[in-house]
């Protein structure tokens, strides 16, 4: 059986499991990294690579003090591997295969995506299938590639081709519909993250971005492609994971920043916040409850992109004693977040995430 590979960022260590416990060990070390990120304090981040200001550095929601930073620091970006060790591939020397129902076979190195096509930047935010409900096994980056569609062009697709089975370094392997990719110009080979080449552990030199999917569908290190007419059941689907993979509708409570209560309109109210996430179906509208009571609508600030998660903010009026607080939400279209729970295997788990604390 493969070994897995799960790396969480700088406030947690490597963990390597052996088979089908991979989500149990995945739960367990995405609450050690929580705890240890609110030790920590982390601080929102305004700007993103190279110093840039974030595009809605001008919103007048501010995030709750405690919440995650609103565009991920690449140390601490999650990581899986179906290896013991990321896969390494040089660039200097890897050339792209793009062959089978294909007119003009190509055969294409990192600069010629670089040169030959246009450049295509996105805000996106990337989440595991894995992760349960309030996992940490998600974050923001900015993604630069060459639309799919561009590359296609070129090799000029035969009236038989219906999908791309895409190959990679570590032995995983991917069909996507070409239909899906004829669809979306967004469908990107990527060879930058934060600004600069795209890291060996995140996929080097070449990764696909598709969004509204989870990372299980999105290959990392691509060695070769083929065109062909016959769809093939990617790696985690044989292994009896979900075919589509459609990103979950989710929100989270990241912090109830009890430390920074203050008063306005003449009482105390503390600060309540974190994220919610549809893939690329937007978020209309965070309602948050403490204690099982009404449904309160939270502040949302304006997301980086149509791709990227929404932060949340509700100051809430200070009750002392413990408390829960609960928190759902609503896509931009009005469907809302399935209440009810289910585990990460096989779709991507459901349900509402809850926050305990003690004022």
């Amino acid at each position: 059986r493969r070994q897995f590979l799960v790396v969480m960022g700088a406030a947690s260590a490597s963990i390597t499991v052996v088979g089908t416990g991979l989500a149990a060990v995945l739960a367990r070390s995405e609450e050690l990294r929580r705890l240890a990120q609110l030790d920590e304090g982390m601080a929102h981040q305004t700007e993103s690579p190279k110093g840039m200001q974030l595009p809605n550095q001008d919103d007048p929601v501010s995030p709750a003090p405690g919440t995650r930073p609103e565009y991920t620091p690449l140390k601490d970006h999650y990581k899986v591997f179906i290896e013991v060790e990321p896969t390494k591939i040089d660039g200097s020397t890897w050339m792209l295969p793009i062959s089978g129902l294909v007119d003009n076979p190509l055969l294409l190195t990192v600069e010629d995506l670089r040169n030959n096509y246009p450049a295509r930047s996105q805000y996106v935010t990337l989440s595991c299938i894995s992760g349960r409900v309030g996992t940490s096994l998600i974050g923001t980056t900015l993604w630069e590639g060459a639309r799919v569609k561009d590359v296609l062009a070129d090799a000029q697709l035969q009236p038989g081709a219906r999908y791309l089975k895409i190959n990679s370094g570590d032995g995983f392997h991917e069909s996507v519909d070409l239909e899906l990719i004829m669809a979306d110009e967004r469908i990107m080979f990527c060879y930058d993250w934060d600004g600069n080449p795209l890291p060996d552990d995140h996929g080097a030199p070449l990764r696909i971005w598709i969004p509204d999917r989870y990372g299980m569908k999105q290959p990392k290190w691509i060695t070769s492609i083929e065109v062909t007419d016959e769809y093939q059941q990617g790696y985690w689907v044989e292994r009896g994971w979900d075919e589509t993979a459609q990103v979950k509708a989710t929100s989270v409570i990241d912090t109830v920043a009890v430390n920074a209560a203050y008063e306005t309109g003449g009482r105390q109210v503390v600060p309540v916040g974190g994220i919610a996430f549809s893939g690329d179906r937007g978020i209309s509208k965070v309602e948050v409850r403490m204690d099982g009571g009404d449904w309160q609508e939270a502040m949302l600030r304006s997301p980086l992109s149509e791709t990227t998660w929404v932060i949340w903010r509700i100051d809430w009026p200070f009750e002392p004693g413990a408390h829960t607080w609960e928190v759902r939400c609503l896509e931009a279209e009005g469907t809302p977040q399935i209440e009810q729970e289910s585990k990460a295997r096989p779709a991507g788990s459901t349900g509402i995430h809850a926050r305990e604390a003690e004022l």
